[in-house]
């Protein structure tokens, strides 16, 4: 699995002995995979960011308040779904004649799930130790004024979309905020993205480029670094399973733990070792450093769980 496919960027054991596809399938399977990578990403990002976000910008005029809260959760699933999900799934097909080997959709092994889950939390009881480093980064006034702005006005539309106040709601801000982005993301980046590159780069640089890319398409200047690290990490865990279900668990499980903590009212500080907030500097840094071992400790399970599967690939 190390190293690049041959010189048909979808040849893989089991299409060689499809039938020949028709013309325009041909034409499009023999594009090279990081031209096709990169025609996906701009499809997409146009569908999505311009079409889906212009539409809903003019439809709510760009506030979410609690009155137009819930249709604004209607948008954001059918758009989610609409232009990023069923446009994957297309350009899956058209790319390889088997979508679901194509995107390494398999039913993973429970331990894969609980180490990856457990990975997630660790990661971002970590990540937030780095926010707290950026924050404390000087910056020009004027810059400081317009990223605080940004900042504040991205974490307050957030909240109002992932505030639940009933059991009912919190189901519904799941299936929005957690499950939906979990897949129809996770088969974009990892399924379809990730996969081309892996076709012309050697060993897990495919998913670091990924990551990279799936955090500038989020749009959020403050959040790039976290999400490249989250989306790096979640690459790694598909290249190493080859299994992208795992990837799309620990997505949800990333999603999901913001929408309980929304509903707990939990700040998104939230430091383990300090629930009530009151957290002196060196129990934050003892915080840092002991999710950081756990999250060593459960990738590093989680390579000897999938040892078979890499040796199977090889």
């Amino acid at each position: 699995m190390d190293s690049p496919s041959s010189s048909d960027p979808t040849s893989t054991p089991e299409t060689t002995s499809l039938p020949v596809a028709p013309e325009r399938l041909r034409l499009i399977r023999r594009i090279e995979p990081v031209p096709f990578a990169i025609i996906t990403l701009a499809l997409v990002f146009f569908l999505y960011q311009a079409v889906g976000g212009g539409i809903t910008l003019l439809l709510f005029k760009g506030a979410i308040t609690e009155d137009n809260v819930q249709l604004v959760r209607w948008a954001t699933l059918v758009g989610q779904i609409v232009f990023i999900l069923i446009p994957t799934l297309i350009l899956m097909r058209l790319r390889a004649p088997r979508v679901i080997e194509f995107a390494r959709l398999k039913v993973p092994d429970y331990k894969e799930i609980l180490l990856t889950a457990v990975a997630v939390f660790a990661l971002q009881q970590v990540l937030q130790g780095y926010m707290l480093l950026q924050d404390a980064i000087p910056v020009p006034a004027g810059l400081e004024r317009i990223l605080d702005q940004i900042k504040d006005l991205i974490e307050q539309t957030y909240l109002v979309l992932v505030t639940a106040h009933t059991p009912l709601e919190l189901l519904f801000v799941v299936v929005v905020v957690a499950l939906v982005p979990a897949v129809s993301e996770e088969l974009l980046f990892r399924g379809l993205i990730q996969r081309s590159f892996e076709q012309v780069v050697v060993g897990p640089r495919g998913a670091i480029i990924t990551g990279i890319i799936f955090a500038a398409f989020h749009l959020i200047p403050y959040s790039v670094v976290p999400l490249a690290i989250l989306g790096c990490y979640l690459g790694y865990i598909v290249y190493r399973s080859q299994n992208i279900t795992v990837a799309i668990s620990a997505h949800f499980f990333n999603n999901f733990v913001a929408c309980v903590a929304a509903y707990l009212q939990v700040d998104d500080d939230f430091v383990a070792l300090a629930p009530s907030g009151a957290a002196s500097p060196a129990l934050l840094v003892a915080n840092y450093l002991l999710f950081g071992v756990v999250f060593l400790a459960a990738t590093y399970y989680f390579v000897q769980v999938t040892e078979p599967t890499v040796r199977s690939e090889s």
